[in-house]
């Protein structure tokens, strides 16, 4: 794994580590609207951009560590990541085997 490779995880990490923190107040809302609100978790430290989509998709979202959600358009063109569900304004990226994907379950809660 490159030091590129390595920053866009952490930043990805990162900003799934912010949503996580917001579990509680977005299940708790879900259960009303049955929406959850998140960040985009895109490789860019900039990125504030947000994410709505069903709780039961977060709960899907959230099964596997090596899973991200981004905004559509915001996938890094790289051999570490696809997009493996598209949503309505949002879509779920999986890292592939190696560095990376370990990289996301080493810092997956």
């Amino acid at each position: 794994m490159d030091e590129q490779e390595r920053r866009v995880g952490l930043n990805e990490a990162l900003f799934r580590e912010v949503n996580e923190r917001l579990r509680g107040l977005n299940e708790a809302f879900g259960e009303v609207t049955h929406r959850v609100e998140l960040v985009c978790e895109c490789a860019s430290p900039a990125c504030i951009e947000r994410i709505t989509m069903s709780l039961p998709e977060y709960r899907e979202l959230r099964a596997s560590p090596t899973d991200f959600v981004v905004v559509p358009g915001h996938v890094v063109p790289t051999d570490v990541e696809e997009v493996v569900v598209r949503g309505s304004g949002w879509e779920i990226i999986r890292k592939r085997p190696g560095g990376p994907a370990e990289l996301a379950k080493a810092t997956s809660r």
